[in-house]
């Protein structure tokens, strides 16, 4: 690496996950140093009380106090600094009390940003573009709180991008009762989805936007990677890039949403931590497919913590 490198840290606060991601960057090529995913569910219960859980914001800070050290870890004579951007998504932004978690991080010194759902889209479409210059993208963030859809060509601005109320812990804690969920509970989900889903897309259909690519990024569509490829050890090197037709999303579906709970946690390749909310993940992503009228999709590994360095180093230029 030359001198005139720089190296950034960013941190992603979901309803779900809580992510690292630590680059060095140079002349705008961005070289990964170290990335983390942890499952911390600060989302829990937010939906029906609009506020984070003492015990959630905890799990939170302890684990934002790891990724610090693990960012001061990487200091040395040519790096003395390394800047950390944070940001905090659906949980954060519906909860009254986000500011607790703000405060308790800032004693870190970590300056915490509880960004708006625009935002959130713009920034998961940079990251989630780099490779794909030129096409006409979908870009699918589902997460557990929310779903941004963002719309444009790869390596331009966005054309059109929406963040939804639609994640994978609010569908869940919303609808799935039973254990396994049964077919009412099912069905009453997805038209959920469709009604938030309509608007948007007939007015992307009406403004000739066209789609080439869906590109879906976060833990559902990895998952489906990761059980699709059965994998005991998650490797990212064998996700990123891999298009999975709509059968083997409708496959899995239809597997796991007929299983209990327990069981779903034995499923070689997804996270027993995830296991409670695949379901609504897969189904939410089997109707942005269904929206957009394709039959596949692009798993990225790049997303909104790439594009949060990118953003953030050409600031600091």
């Amino acid at each position: 690496m030359a001198t005139n490198s720089k190296r950034i840290a960013a941190f992603d606060i979901g309803t779900v996950t809580c992510r690292l991601l630590l680059a060095e960057v140079q002349d705008g090529a961005l070289h990964e140093l170290e990335r983390r995913c942890v499952i911390t569910n600060l989302g829990v219960g937010v939906d029906k009380t609009g506020v984070l859980q003492e015990d959630a914001i905890q799990r939170v800070v302890a684990q934002i106090g790891e990724y610090v050290e693990i960012v001061n870890s990487y200091r040395d004579d040519k790096h003395p600094e390394i800047p950390i951007v944070a940001v905090a998504t659906s949980a954060s932004r519906d909860a009254k009390n986000s500011d607790v978690l703000v405060g308790k991080l800032r004693e870190l010194g970590v300056e915490l940003s509880v960004i708006e759902g625009e935002r959130e889209a713009a920034l998961s479409f940079r990251g989630a573009s780099r490779g794909h210059k030129g096409e006409n993208l979908l870009v699918a963030d589902i997460g557990g709180g929310s779903t941004e859809v963002v719309l444009g060509v790869g390596g331009e601005a966005p054309k059109l991008a929406h963040s939804f109320n639609v994640g994978c812990r609010r569908m869940t804690e919303r609808f799935y009762v039973s254990d396994p969920p049964v077919e009412l509970e099912l069905a009453q989900a997805h038209a959920w989805v469709q009604h938030e889903f309509k608007a948007f897309f007939e007015h992307a259909k009406n403004e000739g936007i066209a789609i080439d690519r869906i590109v879906a990024v976060a833990g559902t569509a990895t998952s489906v990677v990761s059980m699709d490829k059965k994998m005991e050890v998650y490797d990212s090197a064998l996700v990123d890039g891999v298009m999975v037709p709509g059968e083997t999303l409708n496959s899995l579906y239809h597997q796991l949403s007929s299983m209990p709970l327990a069981d779903r946690k034995q499923v070689v390749g997804l996270q027993p931590e995830r296991a409670s909310v695949i379901v609504a993940g897969l189904g939410i992503l089997l109707e942005v497919l269904a929206a957009a009228d394709c039959k596949s999709f692009t798993v990225s590994e790049s997303d909104i913590l790439q594009g949060l360095i990118l953003d953030a180093y050409e600031q600091g230029k």
